[in-house]
């Protein structure tokens, strides 16, 4: 096989077809990246790893385009990547500039992550950037990365990050009042650390137990799992009598707000340091706990 005069062809067939009106140029472009991808690693195996270079120079002199090396190479790992189908399936949502991104991650599985979050939340080439360099994967519990690999359904609080970022360039002190008032100054920013669905209800939401107000800091809702979400700030260390406030405030919104047709109210405490035995030994598995991190 000529694999120079194959690869050479896919190329111009991929920009004649680029010319053609209503022709998919999104799914031109993937499909002849991955075809030359593959050639490419085949030659490769014939003719050693400088046959990439050479292709390259005779490419970009013959087609006036500028397929250097490290374009080719691209496409290489571009084609060994999805060769097995062992990333998630290609949505329409996705086009070259995503797969240049994705490319440089290696591992399948945070691939396989943020394929779904582009499908998911419709990110643009630069959003998805902004939330590789957040470390979105790294900060998921590693309890739900066993999930989306093994594709197991999630609950409402798997997608909680941790830490979760909070934006803060003006308090050097911080109170719960503080918190609370960075949070609702980007609010979208919070509800996107905490996962896909939640929406705000309210802040201070006020509860009469016996004949004293209570006030929870934050209220939401869940739109996918159907239900309300208590959350708690603390600008300390977790201790044991935060879960007891946390979980009466749930239980009461479960008697007094939530219909028979919703899920059980569940709550999250943001705290400036967890501490795993409290959750660990805490009988309520609907209470969760996350630290903040200010940026």
């Amino acid at each position: 096989m000529n694999y120079y005069n194959e690869i050479k062809n896919e190329l111009i067939n991929n920009e004649l077809n680029k010319n053609v009106k209503y022709y998919s140029i999104n799914r031109s472009d993937l499909t002849t990246y991955f075809n030359v991808g593959k050639l490419l690693s085949e030659a490769g195996k014939q003719y050693g790893e400088d046959i990439i270079g050479k292709y390259a120079e005779k490419l970009s002199n013959e087609l006036n385009k500028k397929y250097n090396s490290s374009e080719l190479r691209r496409y290489r790992q571009f084609y060994l990547l999805f060769k097995n189908g062992k990333c998630a399936p290609v949505g329409h949502e996705l086009n070259w500039s995503h797969f240049r991104i994705l490319i440089t991650l290696k591992d399948i599985n945070k691939i396989n992550y943020y394929i779904n979050q582009i499908i998911k939340r419709k990110l643009s080439k630069r959003q998805l950037q902004d939330v590789i360099n957040s470390n979105e994967y790294e900060r998921l519990p590693e309890a739900t990365k066993n999930k989306n690999n093994n594709s197991k359904k999630t609950s409402v609080v798997d997608l909680v990050k941790d830490p979760i970022v909070i934006k803060n360039n003006k308090y050097e002190v911080i109170s719960e009042k503080i918190l609370q008032k960075l949070i609702l100054e980007d609010i979208p920013s919070f509800l996107k650390e905490l996962g896909e669905g939640f929406c705000f209800i309210c802040n201070e939401y006020k509860i009469m137990i016996g004949n004293q107000y209570n006030y929870i800091d934050l209220l939401l809702y869940n739109i996918k799992y159907k239900c309300y979400v208590v959350i708690e700030l603390k600008v300390t260390s977790l201790n044991k009598n935060h879960i007891g406030q946390i979980q009466v405030y749930m239980n009461y919104i479960d008697k007094n707000v939530k219909s028979i047709y919703e899920s059980d109210t569940v709550g999250i405490i943001i705290c400036k340091k967890n501490n795993q035995y409290i959750i660990d030994y805490c009988s309520d598995e609907r209470i969760i706990s996350k630290e903040y991190k200010l940026m």
